[in-house]
């Protein structure tokens, strides 16, 4: 919302990626407060907001879904974004809400996170029909993997010259403190490859409103996982690419995971694949059944693959691929999440900060807290099928 913040990026490089007509702003931000995003951002520009959107969606030939991309840990992200995401639910309720939600680490400078977080999460269980949650520890690690790729010299033809990566001189640099250009890369480039099929051809084109029909079983249970290959699909660097059958182990693997966990040893509820470039139905196939074996998939789903082939790789790649797990690995996460939120709440430390808004009563802290934990326990529930005996339904019995 920070008119400075804003007209920072509009003077920048990615000037004209952003129409200025459908910006937003304010003097200032939410001051890492959700009830002041939610509460009274949300309410104050409720009528603009939705103006904007409906002139966005008279403009679509085919509206698939909207998404949306937010920080959990302040106040502008996690308070007006799912107001955003409750508006879109009323106004749209027919099209599916996408949303990218990227956590805070448990370093995080926001003293208030945990509560800004647990708040928004609430919302997500109840409005959302995907959520793509990443972690900003995972960025930071991929960012450092490709640091090193840098300095041992395992590049490709090229690396840019004056890019994210490299100083003017064309020599690496170490990687900044903070690297957020780099770290968003790594989501754009998430989002380009969820999005290919939409705009490319494809032998077996994948639309995005399957992904939330056939990954999420349950409503409440729609945290994808994901994980792209290669990593290094940064604009700025051109790396080796890896084999095709290479690939298909780094997805599974929890060094490409964009949050910090390991898929191949909890459970699987369902999986897509979404490949990029000169790739076979047959080679889908062989990798998959290749891997079957050392991944758990609930009983009632052993067969749980959606599959995706558009024929346009990236650029400066011959092939990628985008996973998407509902998968029991995020259970940590919130785990780690709820704890970090009570402690505060214990204290009641902050409180008062956001119980001064109008609209907002402590209610809306145990009521957020609850949905979180009755959404660790319905992963419980799940994990404790896992390595049970699968069991095969009865057949339908024909009277003679």
């Amino acid at each position: 919302m920070e008119e400075g913040v804003v007209n920072e990026i509009l003077q920048g490089p990615l000037r004209d990626v952003f129409d200025s007509k459908q910006l937003i702003t304010d003097v200032s931000g939410s001051g890492n407060n959700w009830a002041v995003g939610h509460k009274i951002y949300g309410c104050q520009y409720r009528e603009n907001i939705v103006e904007k959107l409906r002139k966005t969606a008279e403009h679509c030939d085919c509206l698939q879904c909207f998404f949306i991309i937010h920080s959990m840990g302040g106040g502008t992200g996690s308070g007006l974004g799912t107001f955003v995401l409750n508006l879109l639910e009323e106004e749209f309720p027919e099209v599916y809400r996408f949303v990218t939600s990227v956590y805070p680490s448990g370093e995080d400078d926001v003293i208030t996170s945990p509560y800004n977080s647990v708040l928004a999460m609430k919302e997500l269980n109840e409005h959302a029909d995907c959520v793509l949650p990443i972690e900003n520890e995972s960025l930071f690690e991929i960012v450092n993997k490709i640091h090193q790729m840098i300095n041992s010299g395992k590049l490709g033809s090229t690396v840019k010259q004056n890019s994210l990566v490299t100083s003017s001189a064309g020599s690496a640099k170490p990687v900044p403190e903070k690297p957020f250009d780099a770290m968003n890369n790594i989501v754009a480039n998430l989002l380009l490859n969820l999005t290919s099929s939409a705009r490319f051809e494809g032998s077996l084109n994948m639309d995005l409103n399957e992904i939330s029909m056939n990954l999420v079983p349950f409503p409440r249970l729609h945290y994808l996982v994901s994980s792209l290959t290669p990593l290094y699909t940064l604009a700025d660097v051109n790396v080796p690419s890896r084999r095709l059958d290479q690939m298909f182990s780094d997805a599974f693997s929890r060094d490409h995971q964009l949050i910090q966990a390991d898929p191949k040893h909890s459970l699987y509820l369902a999986c897509a694949l979404l490949v990029r470039g000169n790739v076979q139905v047959s080679d889908l196939r062989r990798n998959i059944e290749r891997l079957k074996p050392s991944l758990h998939f609930v009983s009632w789903n052993q067969e749980g693959w959606k599959t995706g082939l558009c024929s346009v790789p990236p650029v400066g790649h011959s092939h990628s691929l985008l996973a998407l797990a509902n998968n029991t690995c995020v259970k940590p996460t919130f785990i780690e999440l709820k704890d970090r939120f009570m402690k505060l709440y214990k204290k009641k430390a902050h409180l008062h900060h956001y119980l001064q808004i109008d609209g907002m009563e402590q209610s809306c802290f145990s009521e957020a807290i609850s949905s979180l934990s009755d959404l660790i326990e319905e992963y419980n529930e799940l994990d404790a099928t896992k390595g049970g005996p699968r069991i095969d339904p009865s057949r339908l019995k024909i009277a003679v």
